[in-house]
């Protein structure tokens, strides 16, 4: 139901960028705001069909961001316009260059918290796991890198940038929010949910390394992740919370075994597709994705005291990284990606986010470089180093 708040909320959300998800499968692109999809205390799936129910006009889709943390209010919203195309042949058109190159802009970076801080946090999550507290098996720690530049942000030249790796889905997705041009921009290699019919797939992450130059390195690298203990029993995590969020919802559910290496440019990891076929034609993308959100790859488990600790000791709000980018249409089919390797961009400043998850066995200054190797997609596609020198510049 709409009321004034409804109007207020929608009348300031004007998207200064088109919402996309940009994959090797299909780009689908979003532009403008009809409506918002209010926020009244509901599920976000249901409130998604009483949308649907009460608005006769407009594309039959929703768009927006998933918060990373329970309760805090979804972003989503109806787009003016909605255009799919197989591929990544709508990118450029949606986000085309600028007809003048700019000089490269001048960058202050600031780590939040500092590198050897976040080592002193998976610290004492391994102390609290040793001790046994709360029954802690996995804590997934993040950190944060605050870039500011001497101009404004192009959103869209970041986002042409990310989605020149294939192997990720690029996502811009628009904010609502006190700065013009507020969006969420990132390339994810995770898939959390999607739903087509009554067929659902899930692909969780967990477990990485950084890709080398040397292709002989590059190989060891993979076959180390591969044979890791340590990293086998952190994916295992995910992979069993997830089954055991969708086996009571689905008729079928299946497999692999053993996890499969995944890449993206940048980094390895191990990845497992599940696929399930549901019970209840009813249960749509959007009821998926906040059943399994947030799965141990971004938060841990057990969940809520995995969530608690990283609320005490990453010492800032996620805000919509490690939430979710995604879409759901009125049939309910729909896809959902976990919100890793992005930014969040507004003005002058973009906040990027990197984490790695910690179990018994994990070392704290392994798990600070790990943070360090996912934060160089974002900031090769700045053109930058984690110390604010530009790209091939060398060291004082």
């Amino acid at each position: 139901m709409r009321n004034a708040a409804n109007e207020a909320a929608e009348a300031a959300f004007v998207p200064a960028l088109p919402f996309a998800l940009v994959s090797n499968r299909e780009t689908l692109v979003g532009r403008g705001c009809l409506r918002l999809v209010g926020d009244a205390g509901e599920p976000s799936g249901a409130r998604a069909r009483a949308f649907f129910a009460e608005q006769a006009s407009g594309p039959r889709i929703i768009v927006g961001a998933l918060p990373f943390a329970a309760g805090a209010p979804a972003h989503l919203y109806q787009p003016a316009e909605i255009a799919r195309s197989a591929g990544r042949s709508r990118l450029a058109a949606a986000f085309p260059p600028a007809l003048v190159r700019a000089a490269a802009p001048v960058w202050r970076v600031e780590a939040e918290p500092p590198l050897a801080d976040y080592r002193a946090a998976v610290a004492e999550v391994l102390a609290r796991m040793a001790h046994g507290e709360e029954g802690l098996r996995k804590v997934v720690l993040s950190r944060s890198l605050r870039l500011l530049s001497d101009r404004p942000i192009e959103a869209s030249a970041l986002l042409r940038a990310l989605a020149q790796d294939e192997h990720v889905t690029a996502f811009c997705a628009p904010l609502a929010g006190s700065s013009a041009g507020r969006a969420l921009v990132g390339a994810t290699p995770e898939l959390l949910v999607a739903r087509q019919g009554l067929d659902v797939v899930s692909h969780p992450l967990a477990g990485s390394a950084r890709r080398l130059a040397d292709a002989s390195a590059d190989r060891a690298a993979a076959d180390a992740l591969m044979a890791s203990d340590k990293d086998r029993r952190e994916h295992a995590e995910v992979v069993t919370a997830i089954l055991d969020l969708l086996a009571p919802h689905c008729a079928e559910l299946a497999h692999p075994g053993d996890p499969q290496l995944t890449a993206t440019d940048t980094m390895w990891h191990l990845g497992t597709r599940i696929e399930g076929r549901l019970r209840d034609e009813t249960m749509s993308a959007l009821d998926l994705a906040a059943l399994l959100h947030p799965t141990p790859a971004v938060c841990g488990t057990p969940r809520e005291a995995a969530a608690r600790t990283i609320a005490e000791l990453e010492g800032y709000e996620r805000g919509f990284y490690a939430g979710a980018a995604g879409w759901v249409d009125e049939a309910g089919d729909g896809a959902w990606h976990v919100a890793i390797r992005c930014a969040e961009v507004a003005g002058n400043e973009a906040r990027l986010y990197a984490g790695a998850g910690i179990v018994p066995g994990s070392d704290p200054v392994a798990e600070g470089e790990e943070t360090s190797a996912k934060f160089a997609a974002l900031l090769g596609a700045f053109g930058i180093d984690e110390d604010g020198r530009a790209a091939g510049e060398p060291r004082a």
